[in-house]
């Protein structure tokens, strides 16, 4: 039994990033106004931001067409990549450096099959089996337990009332949330800071994004923000559980969670854009550089 829990949870643990972005080595690209696929998003901490991958879209044939967009009600403050919000109407200019451009062309090919093929199959029949209002509440339990990260984010970039405010917002969920599985912090504006990270503590301190990075697994990225990720990883409570499975299997339920509440997000992403890969890049380097400008 406990080899199949493992099996169920490596598997979608390796899926997590599929959604990235396209064009050569330090291109200056010019955006197609964005056709946002209306999605509901995870609140993002109060001001809906800080995602991690935009999207840039026209008129590209899926290969898997968009199925209805779930909008689940009481949402927590996501302190998940929610790869699809906060995208700007407007044309825009995005200059990306992407020497890696085949490399990460073919990691977005791999991210993409590797969702459609087993991360999507899997968070389909969790949809199935699980109500949302018990999906929500594991969401919640997961952001709840991420405070360090946003925590120290903010104490290191010199946010000292942000960071009061996530340390409330963390006593006051896992008391009167119940460990987090609620979000009663949510109707208190006080409580609710935009998200922070490392990567945008590292831009904060003048650290450049270096070169656009897409991660196997984790998806887009930038090498600052990868480093950013390492610091995370140290950060998270899940990390320094003992059994190695039990890690795996945590990991595992909070993606395969996540893609449960967000099944076909992707799907109309890519079916409105002319090049997803492209798309995808763009939209998260606007995204990650206007959440360092908060």
């Amino acid at each position: 039994m406990k080899t199949i829990i493992f099996i169920v949870a490596v598997l979608p643990f390796f899926l997590i990033g599929c959604a990235h972005k396209k064009v050569g080595p330090s291109a200056s690209v010019q955006t197609a106004p964005v056709v946002s696929p209306t999605l509901e998003g995870e609140d993002q901490d109060s001001d809906q931001s800080a995602t991690r991958g935009g999207v840039r879209q026209t008129a590209w044939p899926s290969e898997e067409p968009g199925g209805p967009v779930e909008k689940p009600d009481n949402e927590p403050a996501g302190d998940w990549d929610d790869d699809f919000d906060d995208f700007d109407d407007q044309e825009e200019i995005v200059e990306v450096s992407d020497p890696l451009f085949y490399f990460n062309r073919a990691m977005f090919h791999v991210n993409d099959r590797l969702y459609f093929w087993a991360l999507k199959p899997v968070g389909t029949v969790y949809k199935t089996v699980f109500p949302e209002f018990f999906r929500i509440g594991i969401r919640n339990f997961f952001h709840n337990i991420s405070f360090p990260i946003r925590f120290a984010a903010n104490v290191l970039q010199g946010k000292g009332g942000r960071a009061q405010a996530e340390l409330g917002r963390f006593m006051f969920n896992s008391t009167f949330g119940v460990l987090g599985f609620g979000n009663p912090a949510k109707q208190f504006d006080h409580l609710n800071p935009p998200k922070e990270d490392l990567g945008q503590a590292f831009g904060h301190w003048g650290v450049g994004e270096g070169f656009y990075l897409v991660l196997p697994v984790f998806g887009p990225s930038t090498l600052r923000d990868s480093i950013g990720l390492v610091g995370e990883h140290f950060l998270s409570p899940v990390t320094y559980l003992e059994d190695w499975q039990a890690r795996l299997t945590v990991n595992g339920t909070r993606v395969v969670n996540q893609t449960s509440l967000r099944i076909g997000d992707y799907e109309a992403f890519k079916d409105a854009a002319i090049d997803p890969y492209a798309s995808m890049r763009d939209g998260y380097i606007q995204d990650r550089r206007a959440d360092i400008i908060k």
